[in-house]
């Protein structure tokens, strides 16, 4: 069986860092992907996925990304359930990031006069 996954996106917010009762660093963040179509008005729309980030990578992704950065995630796409406080079983699907590389400088708001594929630098992130 294959499970791969490889998105290149946008943050959606500031990365908020947190730390495993063990001591393993983890970072879940939510990646904005435009889609390749426009839809009914014109206009392109954006798909929003969930990553999960572990050690290393979650810690250097935290450090040197913000709102906004391109980034890219390979990974697996994993599924789970949690029961809610209503007793109801609530299904997550994500990516669980095997690497992240930092795509762009500054995060589009900044730099305004530059479109992403201008400014892409690679550096890889390995777990």
């Amino acid at each position: 069986m294959i499970n791969q996954v490889t998105l290149v996106g946008r943050l959606t917010k500031d990365p908020e860092l947190r730390y495993t009762m063990e001591g393993r660093a983890v970072l879940n963040i939510m990646l904005a992907l435009n889609r390749h179509y426009k839809n009914a008005n014109g206009e392109y729309d954006a798909d929003f996925v969930l990553c999960t980030l572990w050690n290393k990578t979650a810690e250097n992704t935290a450090k040197y990304c913000s709102k906004g950065s391109v980034i890219g995630v390979i990974g697996k796409i994993q599924t789970r359930y949690y029961e809610d406080q209503d007793g109801k079983r609530v299904y997550v699907t994500e990516v669980m990031a095997d690497s992240v590389k930092f795509m762009g400088g500054k995060p589009a708001r900044e730099s305004p006069s530059k479109s992403p594929a201008e400014t892409l630098e690679f550096k890889e992130v390995n777990v």
